[in-house]
């Protein structure tokens, strides 16, 4: 079992981060709220120069790795654009992407954009989509809107587990993100005549919040491997890292925020973007005890097996924490 991406996956994603920082990097997000309508047209050419929707992540495991590494850089950046939602969209069903959904009070960040949407509950129905006014501006609501389904059938379990599965590598990208500012700023910033980096305290917090990260990333790229080999446990071990991935930032978040001190919760620092942003994907379809609840509910007393099993796994060396 190898679960690392392949190498023309990693240099996509390389590409895709540079692609997104030409087209205005941290400046998309904060144009968008703005703008709420012309996200779609600021992207467009972005995603076109990519062959974004061009990828068929389920029927093609390169391009499935593609469009995790594609996620990923777009959680870097905080694009406010559902990109995981669209390239996790069903091919028999006309529509423009795919988002899974709690089975009360359905919504997604999809607020503002013409597009035609499906869903997915946990129990695997399918659904078709009105997207509703949001109720909210896009400062309070990070383009949350309301959704009304209509049942359309159950045969749902493989959209289930893709449209849980590349949410979290946005997810995760903005843990990446997080962490990079944060280290950036406790290099910078002084304390006692020296920077905050070199505080034990400062590196024990660091250190917590890199071993989450990494922990989502090895579990990201698992579940990943699980949906390419077609395992029956697929959506339990795309909940398990959903459940992770949440964790983790909450972990993240609440370390890179305490390190920033009050600037961090404040719109001229980036962090304080990009952490609002994050709030869908770590609400939605359903937060954090919803998601063990759920996970619980399907792995009984049976319990997980994926990385806990006796196939050896080949992951990449983690970081150093400050450099």
């Amino acid at each position: 079992m190898n679960i690392e991406l392949s190498t023309e996956a990693t240099d996509y994603g390389t590409a895709a981060l540079r692609a997104f920082e030409s087209a205005g990097g941290d400046r998309l997000l904060e144009v968008a709220e703005v703008d709420p309508a012309g996200r779609h047209r600021a992207l467009e050419s972005v995603f076109a120069g990519l062959g974004a929707w061009d990828l068929n992540p389920r029927g093609d495991v390169d391009e499935l790795e593609a469009a995790a590494a594609l996620c990923r850089s777009a959680g870097h950046w905080g694009i406010p654009y559902p990109v995981a939602e669209r390239l996790a969209k069903p091919m028999d069903l006309d529509v423009d992407g795919l988002v899974v959904v709690a089975d009360s009070g359905p919504a997604a960040a999809v607020a503002g954009l013409d597009l035609r949407w499906s869903a997915v509950s946990l129990s695997g129905l399918r659904s078709s989509v009105t997207v509703l006014p949001a109720t909210e501006s896009p400062r309070t609501s990070a383009f949350v809107a309301p959704l009304d389904l209509v049942p359309i059938d159950n045969g749902g379990a493989t959209d289930l587990a893709l449209g849980l599965v590349l949410p979290c590598w946005t997810l995760l990208g903005m843990l990446d993100r997080a962490l990079e500012l944060t280290r950036a700023h406790v290099l910078m910033r002084e304390q006692f005549g020296r920077p905050l980096a070199q505080l034990q305290g400062v590196q024990f917090q660091l250190t917590d919040a890199e071993v989450e990260r990494c922990g989502v990333e090895v579990l990201a790229k698992y579940a990943l491997w699980s949906i390419e080999a077609g395992l029956d446990e697929a959506v339990d071990d795309a909940l398990a890292l959903r459940l992770a991935a949440v964790e983790a930032a909450d972990v993240v978040f609440r370390v890179a925020h305490q390190l920033h001190g009050a600037t961090g919760f404040c719109d001229e620092t980036t962090l304080s973007w990009l952490s609002r942003y994050s709030l869908p994907l770590r609400r939605l379809p359903l937060g954090l005890a919803s998601t063990g609840a759920a996970l619980t509910a399907r792995v009984s007393r049976k319990g997980l097996t994926g990385l806990f099993g006796n196939a050896p796994v080949a992951v990449s060396e983690p970081a150093a924490v400050i450099r």
